[in-house]
């Protein structure tokens, strides 16, 4: 890798400041600086670059910020790398893939500070305290407004909706083999059709014609009919797997910004997801890790997030921005399901999903 072009990218982005990329104060570089935090996390991490400078200055520790792929990819190549990690911190495995995480001893005991403010349900893994909740959203079915008032029909609200023939050849969702949202999406029919149901519901969905693409950027960004990013999408299809937060994030990018949303969830589609950081076992900076982790929850953090990643905070007291309450809002009643269970069934689903749908 050309070390001095990937930290110009993460600079340029925004995600790291320019002493992340460069030596220490010691005179070191990388995660084996004492004064040097580094985070491992998938490619949707992202942090103002002010509030960054807040923990940098009041900590004394430069953050290096490694991403590594989608969810799935990144805990996959952390777990591979457990004995000799990357970095310090790893941000990103979500409850989905947690279990696998966790099995794989892939996080140190770190009870963090302000744990205590984390709403309980987001809380996991009892007095072990490997992972820190950090934040929440809702993976759900997105459509575009326009087409549904072009062809006046009205848009499905349900997953028993989504098979109904009105909407035949309309959905498209992403590989629950290879993609977070669509593991999510497996997770919600499986939630609520139960063990012996979802099989059944899926086939219905097949002889509906849902497509089903590699990952999220396909599904939204190339089959989707709606805006995306605030351009004009080049699919036909006017229902996506996406998220809640999709909506603020389509006015919040598009300029001229939009009075209304041009894309709209339907809350009976949706499965909750919560992400996580944890200290990873064998980090060389332990105790540059833990500060990071506790910075996580730390109210001027998880403020920042939604505008970043477009999550919600899971600390009590915590603001979301007027765009997240004007144009999307969390789901009143999602899906969720015991980590538990889906460590039990998760990887036996996924693989009679993919025998039965991409056969």
């Amino acid at each position: 890798m050309n070390t001095k072009k990937y930290c110009a990218v993460l600079v340029g982005l925004g995600l790291v400041t320019l002493s992340a990329c460069g030596s220490g104060s010691d005179g070191s570089s990388g995660s084996g600086s004492d004064k040097t935090v580094t985070l491992v996390s998938h490619d949707s991490w992202a942090v103002s670059k002010s509030v960054l400078k807040d923990f940098e200055k009041q900590s004394g520790y430069t953050v290096k910020v490694l991403k590594d792929g989608d969810a799935g990819q990144a805990v996959n190549k952390a777990i591979l790398t457990k004995d000799n990690p990357q970095g310090d911190v790893f941000f990103g495995v979500d409850n989905t893939l947690l279990s696998r995480a966790l099995d794989n001893g892939l996080f140190q005991s770190y009870d963090a500070k302000g744990s205590a403010t984390v709403k309980p349900a987001y809380r996991v893994d009892g007095a072990k305290h490997r992972v820190t909740p950090i934040d929440t959203g809702d993976i759900c079915v997105n459509y575009d407004k326009a087409y549904f008032s072009k062809h006046k029909l009205t848009p499905p609200t349900s997953f028993a909706d989504l098979v109904k023939p009105e909407y035949k050849n309309l959905l498209v969702t992403e590989n629950a083999a290879t993609s977070s949202p669509g593991l999510g999406f497996l997770l919600g029919s499986a939630a609520q059709y139960g063990d012996d149901g979802w099989q059944a519901y899926w086939k219905k969905l097949q002889a509906n014609g849902v497509k089903v693409v590699d990952g999220w950027e396909q599904a939204y960004d190339q089959e989707f009919s709606g805006s995306a990013g605030g351009k004009k999408a080049g699919g036909d299809r006017p229902l996506v797997v996406s998220y809640a937060s999709s909506p603020p994030a389509e006015v919040i990018y598009a300029d001229p910004k939009p009075t209304t949303a041009p894309t709209g969830v339907s809350y009976g589609t949706c499965f909750r997801q919560t992400e996580y950081a944890g200290l990873l076992s064998n980090a060389r900076n332990t105790k540059g890790g833990k500060a990071f982790i506790d910075f996580l929850l730390t109210k001027e953090f998880q403020q920042d997030m939604p505008l970043n990643m477009f999550v919600y905070p899971v600390i009590e007291g915590a603001q979301v921005p007027q765009e997240f309450v004007e144009y999307g809002r969390q789901a009143p009643d999602p899906e969720t399901m015991a980590p538990a269970k889906i460590a039990a069934n998760r990887d036996q689903w996924v693989k009679s999903w993919t025998s039965l749908v991409l056969k």
